[in-house]
């Protein structure tokens, strides 16, 4: 597959509903976009991240820990109040709520620090994947079913761009579901590091959920993120294709625990991630109200 990446306009419309209005010292002012249905968990992860580096200076983000607290709208602006937790000589503190027609949708909690050399360092290899080159594009198991048309105006419209790197990811079996995906924002982000740490956050919770769901049986079900959290290991950049592994230990009582890990083409993990999410069987009228 053509793996090559020219800036789109849904990308370019991300990057502006990243630039965040300020009304005050700490409190923001977002734009949801236009669509239907329920607005994307991520982007509002993303605008969050967003506020809270407007009150940070000269520290990058190392963890983000998150609730999805209801659903959003893409009819109504979102403001986002930061509270400014701590400012400590190596780690700095920040909370973050956003609200939709005065009500909590979203509150998160962020850590940011100063880079410095670390002694006695590890990490896990990468899993091996074949290359973005050689990948086709991935599709969750509700879209394989969906009309020809309607998949490629599902993947117009999103501003990011997944490969399927694993294609057994969707067999029924006794073994730990897993889901294996090269991810990339389809085109270049601005410098500044705040665009590639909230791109990274919006990646992030891309068809995570599908990890659980692909392995399950027949039958409509609904989802949606309950919790999410990142470890950003490396100050944050996403330039190019990331690998992004995820497996699921446990579903139980309507909830699905997703780990996940990103790694660069080198082989070097810049983040890892961990979410829990709502998994139901479809209702009639197709809601999914917690």
């Amino acid at each position: 597959m053509d793996t090559r990446t020219r800036t789109t306009p849904e990308l370019e419309a991300l990057v502006e509903q990243l630039r965040l209005e300020r009304l005050d010292q700490d409190l923001f002012l977002g734009d949801p976009g236009k669509g239907d249905g329920r607005l994307f968990g991520g982007l509002v992860a993303a605008q969050s991240v967003a506020a809270t580096y407007a009150t940070v200076e000269d520290r990058s983000i190392h963890s983000f820990h998150a609730y999805f607290i209801r659903p959003g709208r893409h009819d109504v602006p979102i403001r986002f109040l930061v509270y400014r937790i701590r400012d400590g000589r190596s780690f700095t503190t920040r909370d973050v709520v956003a609200y939709q027609a005065g009500e909590a949708i979203f509150q998160a909690s962020m850590s940011f620090t100063v880079p410095e050399e670390g002694v006695d360092e590890h990490q896990e290899p990468k899993p091996p994947a074949p290359p973005p080159e050689e990948c086709e594009a991935w599709m969750w198991p509700g879209l394989e079913r969906a009309k020809e048309e309607e998949r490629k105006r599902w993947f117009r419209k999103r501003p990011i761009a997944v490969l399927n790197a694993d294609p057994g990811y969707k067999l029924l079996g006794e073994e730990t579901p897993r889901r294996q995906v090269w991810i990339r924002m389809r085109g270049e982000l601005p410098d500044e590091e705040v665009f590639h740490a909230a791109a990274i956050a919006y990646a992030s919770d891309t068809g995570l959920l599908s990890t659980a769901r692909g392995v399950m049986g027949p039958g409509r079900r609904n989802s949606a993120s309950l919790d999410h959290s990142i470890w950003y290991h490396h100050p944050p950049r996403y330039d190019d294709w990331l690998l992004y592994a995820s497996q699921s230990p446990i579903a139980h009582s309507a909830r699905a625990l997703i780990y996940g890990e990103l790694y660069r083409r080198d082989g070097v993990r810049v983040a890892s991630v961990v979410q829990e999410g709502l998994i139901r069987p479809a209702r009639e009228n197709g809601s999914s109200s917690r």
